[in-house]
């Protein structure tokens, strides 16, 4: 594949994942804020097997929502189904999966700092997460545990955490995070494509012979839904974290990301309370809070033994570093296998290039030390300190 049609591969998978992303958890978001605020219809309307309306106004016209407490007495002919978005969204999430991490596992996989695996070992790991992650997760679902909405949870999410902590030992950070993402994008689309959509279809079935629906498989439908619910904001975090070295390139990586994801969780519950009429005084700040704890976490520190920020550095043995170290990839003709073009349009090429885009590198290959990826250029720590040096002493070109 050429670099160019690569490239325009990249973007298109990528739009793609956002726009059906974007229709998925648009239309969950619609249905749980529409479900608690449906309310039982006046006298006037009341009608047979109606538990409750809403009625709203958008766009220049007015809309009456029911909702049946079982269903219609006779079905109507066409039944609008909400399970593409998912559908899609895996799909466009996982080709971008392949296109970025596997196809380019050397660069972007591999990080031989946290473990020696091979390109094909990390892909394995990859692929073997998604699978056992989504084994497991249902597993637990009809187990005991189910019945058990809280204790569910908490284990769940320390299985997470533990995850969190194994993909950080074994790829590199960049890519741990992003399939922690991915396993947990991988239960939201299995839920609705092997329980919630079946679950719905056996509703159906049902009803048009005039047989109970089985009451087991609606209320795993009814779980993996809250479940769904609760894990949108965690998951869209960790598809924009490739933004954020700092979260990801830190020591406690998978903590933070931990953190972060009780954070989301938070945040979606004073939602639900709020769209229940509960409202709730203490979840927001206390989620602000604990942002504001992962930033001074995450603050950049000084080594011991460092000179002075007033130390002076030659931009000469800075311009060594960065040719040597970042312009085989952040240049107008990249070098690096599977690099087309410079990582998010990052030069690094002339002196005003590398002055305009030092605070990027401070932050990526000083205090996350994350770029160059897996190190393949060999950066060592006192290069990395000596950029740190001239980019805190002002960054002057001397």
């Amino acid at each position: 594949m050429s670099a160019h049609l690569e490239q325009w591969l990249n973007l298109a998978l990528r739009w793609a994942h956002v726009i059906t992303g974007v229709a998925w958890i648009g239309t969950s978001f619609y249905f749980n804020w529409l479900n608690s605020r449906l309310a039982p219809p006046p006298p006037e309307r009341r009608e047979p097997g109606v538990a409750g309306e809403l009625w709203s106004v958008h766009g220049g016209g007015f809309y009456r929502v029911v909702k049946y407490s079982v269903a219609p007495g006779e079905l109507p002919r066409t039944l609008h189904w909400f399970k593409w978005e998912a559908y899609a969204t895996w799909l466009t999430g996982f080709a971008l999966l392949v296109l970025v991490y596997y196809l380019g596992a050397a660069s972007f996989l591999v990080d031989p700092r946290a473990a020696r695996l091979s390109p094909g070992a990390a892909v394995g790991v990859g692929v073997a997460t998604l699978i056992v992650s989504w084994l497991v997760y249902d597993a637990l679902c009809r187990s005991a545990l189910g019945a058990r909405p809280l204790a569910l949870g908490a284990t769940l999410f320390l299985l997470a955490t533990a995850l969190a902590w194994g993909l950080a030992q074994l790829l590199s950070p960049r890519a741990a995070y992003l399939h922690v993402g991915a396993a947990i994008g991988t239960i939201m689309a299995a839920n609705v494509l092997m329980v919630i959509i079946p679950a719905q279809r056996d509703m159906v079935a049902a009803l048009t012979v005039g047989r109970p629906p089985d009451a087991a498989r609606g209320q795993q439908g009814a779980l993996r839904s809250l479940h769904n619910n609760y894990l949108t904001l965690p998951v869209l975090f960790i598809m924009v974290s490739g933004h954020y070295p700092a979260t990801y390139g830190h020591n406690l990586n998978w903590a933070i990301l931990a953190g972060l994801a009780v954070i989301g969780v938070a945040t979606r519950h004073w939602f639900n309370l709020r769209n229940q009429g509960r409202n709730n005084v203490w979840i927001l700040p206390a989620a602000a809070l604990a942002m504001v704890a992962l930033a001074l976490v995450t603050a950049p520190r000084s080594g011991p033994g460092l000179p002075s920020v007033g130390s002076q550095v030659s931009f000469a043995d800075v311009r060594v570093i960065v040719a040597r170290r970042c312009a085989a990839c952040h240049s107008s003709a990249p070098t690096t296998p599977g690099i087309p073009a410079a990582p998010l349009g990052v030069l690094l090429d002339t002196p005003d290039e590398i002055r305009a885009n030092a605070p990027r590198i401070l932050a990526v290959a000083v205090d996350a030390q994350t770029m160059p990826l897996g190190n393949l250029t060999g950066m060592t720590l006192a290069e990395r300190e000596l950029l740190g040096r001239w980019i805190r002493g002002g960054a002057i070109l001397r």
